[in-house]
């Protein structure tokens, strides 16, 4: 879901591409509706492609919105009440992040975010098969990999 999900330099909100053409995206922000075309020199990213870092090494944003959705229950998170403590909110949900590097706006960007995607129904945050990959994991099972006999 958040390979469809795109976050757009300059623009505020967040968009899902709704069609593309050779040069140019389509894309709908996803708490108006409104639609929009994106021109190959607007810096696009997508949400997908994100990770925060931590001290051993990157974590994808997928994995970190998945934790805190679990933690808050579905429920936002009120800026206002996190506002004083920004970054001790962020530690709860991910006690290893990289305290030099991770600075308040990536936390504020990223709290903002989980809102949006949340206010919107949009909570879907691990690909399913990532999500398999992790259930195996912690279950220490290993999915059998095809080998060739000759």
């Amino acid at each position: 879901m958040l390979k469809e999900i795109l976050a757009i330099t300059g623009k505020p909100g967040l968009f899902k591409i709704i069609s593309h053409s050779g040069k140019s995206l389509i894309v709908e922000e996803i708490t108006t509706g409104k639609k929009l075309p994106v021109s190959p020199r607007d810096r696009v990213i997508s949400l997908a492609d994100v990770a925060m870092y931590t001290d051993n090494g990157e974590r994808p944003l997928s994995e970190i919105l998945d934790v805190i959705y679990t933690q808050k229950n579905g429920e936002q998170i009120d800026m206002k009440e996190v506002k004083d403590n920004l970054k001790e909110t962020f530690a709860s949900f991910v006690p290893d992040y990289d305290k030099d590097r991770v600075h308040d706006s990536d936390v504020r960007k990223l709290f903002n975010w989980y809102n949006l995607l949340v206010a919107n129904g949009l909570t879907q945050f691990k690909e399913e098969e990532q999500k398999e990959e992790d259930t195996e994991k912690e279950s220490g099972e290993e999915k059998p990999t095809e080998q060739s006999v000759s």
